[in-house]
């Protein structure tokens, strides 16, 4: 339900709402969803209108395009390497491992965009910062 005219206030010791980007959605959730398709979904809040001017969102949309290179050319590097290796079980395992790392860190990404949390990455965090 929206606050406008004629609603009643918030109770008492209640949090405030999350703020909004100037319009659209709020600016929590379009952080969140700058991670949803990776690159993808950076590109997109980095050129969209009403999000492209919020600091925050910026920051989120440069780090999910960092963490979506990293991972994108992670995987050309090991693939290129998986095919040359002759243990193929052993270095699959450790490579399902990386990938389990990397979807950890992406919801981890999500939920702390989602509650207002600016999570640094380390290198990434401070390049994203910079572009934002």
């Amino acid at each position: 339900m929206d606050a406008g005219v004629g609603a009643p206030p918030p109770p008492m010791g209640a949090p405030p709402p999350p703020p909004m980007a100037s319009s659209g959605m709020q600016e929590n959730m379009a952080s969140a969803l700058c991670y949803a398709l990776g690159f993808i979904t950076g590109i997109l809040f980095l050129v969209l209108d009403p999000y492209k001017n919020n600091r925050n969102i910026r920051f989120h949309a440069w780090q999910s395009i960092f963490f979506s290179a990293g991972y994108a050319i992670l995987s050309i590097v090991i693939g290129m390497f998986f095919f040359t290796m002759w243990s193929f079980g052993m270095f699959w395992m450790l490579w399902m491992l990386v990938r389990l790392a990397f979807l950890v860190l992406w919801i981890v990404l999500m939920v702390k965009a989602y509650n207002n949390q600016r999570f640094k990455l380390p290198l990434i965090g401070d390049l994203a910062e910079k572009q934002a």
